[in-house]
């Protein structure tokens, strides 16, 4: 198992960041989106927040194959239509690629390394 983090920014409005957070809640969130997170692989996920960068965690299994979860998430038009309506407050990172979202973050630091 490893873990993956990921960096998005959300647009800087106070109230699109509150209604993002309120669509993240367990009484919110679609049971379908949980279920193709679970299905890809992804045994946890956690997304922390300060200002308006969003930082995901993501503990994975030695299967998970991003390529595959994004391919699975193209082909569900429930998880397409949960990205377009998560994209209503999203922004990407100023350095991200075009068309990238969530961009993975590089590990400079490890203390279990030292």
């Amino acid at each position: 198992m490893t873990w993956q983090c990921l960096a998005l920014d959300l647009r800087d409005d106070p109230a699109l960041i509150a209604e993002y957070e309120r669509w993240h809640r367990k009484e919110f969130i679609w049971p379908e989106i949980v279920a193709s997170i679970r299905e890809a692989g992804i045994l946890d996920m956690q997304i922390f927040r300060t200002g308006n960068r969003l930082v995901m965690l993501m503990r994975v299994g030695g299967d998970f194959d991003a390529s595959a979860k994004a391919a699975a998430d193209a082909a569900s038009e429930r998880v397409q239509a949960w990205e377009a309506l998560m994209s209503t407050f999203q922004q990407p990172l100023p350095w991200a690629k075009a068309g990238e979202k969530w961009v993975p973050m590089e590990r400079i630091f490890d203390l279990a390394g030292c």
